[in-house]
């Protein structure tokens, strides 16, 4: 099998491992639905195993299809260094690319990327500032950098985004709170309970909650703790203080080790959000060494998050 097809293969069963739906899947290939799933049929009849279950509501990754996507994303990731190795012999890119992050994903996530990107690309240098400014996250300095990672909805139409993962949050709280004060069973249990929650500019969809085919919002009473940063609220959570209601970009390493429990994760973890994770800048052609980096970072993040997979694969063997 060549590279591309091999790569547009995994690509489409983690789109379908993603939205749970051939349906959905097929909107982000020029597909059929009926194409997308006669595409996974073959997947696993080369394989020899069931990658998922269908049902008339929901396509769900069986154990071996959880631990295959893990292997997938590897590969894709894998094909990209080596043709970005490749690229980075014969064309040689070089130069300086500026970028402005939040810091809190900076440090977990985009720090070790760039990293990688850099062993790939000998010729190029980064200057990572790492900001917990919102304003700097509109894009306010866009002219001074060549990128700005933008997590949540976009304000500013003049800009170009670039989507590099989904965002996903989850409600969550650690073993001793919920030994002390009781596991919601629902979401409208959370009123009960004792909560951790920015006091400004709080995300557009945090505390809300599916419910009855449609969002609701649902939020302790009493908040413990109330601050202006996502990181903050994770202490709390650790500490006992409360529930939080945080992404899994911050939070996946916690759950897996047993620091903090999700909430209402029965059958997986939650949608994601409308909005996501992006890179924004002003020009809709950018530099090539900047072509370059976006190309790597949504191969890296996307289009289902390494942090995310963990997850899945975790909760598909509790």
């Amino acid at each position: 099998m060549n590279p591309d097809a091999l790569t547009d293969q995994l690509s489409l069963f983690l789109d379908v491992l993603e939205t749970g739906s051939f349906s959905a899947a097929s909107r982000r290939h020029p597909l059929t639905p009926s194409a997308v799933a006669r595409r996974i049929d073959a997947l696993e009849r080369s394989l020899g195993s069931s990658l998922f279950s269908r049902s008339t509501h929901a396509v769900r990754a069986t154990p071996a299809g959880l631990a295959f996507a893990e292997r997938a994303r590897r590969i894709l990731a894998e094909l990209h260094l080596a043709r970005a190795e490749a690229v980075s012999l014969s064309s040689a890119p070089e130069g300086l690319l500026r970028i402005d992050a939040p810091a809190p994903f900076g440090r977990r996530h985009l720090a070790p990327a760039i990293a990688e990107f850099l062993k790939a690309y000998p010729g190029l240098d980064v200057q990572l500032r790492l900001i917990d400014s919102f304003v700097d996250l509109q894009g306010a300095h866009l002219g001074e950098v060549d990128l700005v990672l933008r997590i949540g909805p976009l304000a500013d139409t003049r800009l170009v985004a670039t989507a590099l993962a989904p965002l996903v949050r989850v409600a969550c709280a650690s073993p001793d709170y919920l030994a002390r004060h009781g596991m919601p069973r629902s979401p409208s249990e959370l009123i009960e309970h004792h909560g951790l929650d920015w006091d400004s500019l709080a995300p557009p969809y945090a505390w809300r909650f599916e419910q009855d085919g449609k969002l609701q919002v649902c939020r302790p009473q009493r908040l413990r703790l109330t601050a202006n940063n996502a990181e903050t609220l994770l202490f709390g959570a650790l500490a006992g203080l409360g529930v939080a209601h945080l992404p899994t970009w911050l939070i996946s390493d916690y759950l897996l080790r047993g620091e903090l429990l999700p909430l209402f994760c029965e059958g997986g973890l939650p949608p994601p959000e409308p909005s996501g994770i992006y890179a924004l800048r002003l020009e809709r052609e950018s530099a090539s060494r900047g072509r370059l980096l976006l190309e790597f970072l949504k191969a890296r993040f996307g289009p289902v998050p390494p942090w995310d997979l963990a997850l899945q694969s975790g909760f598909g063997r509790s």
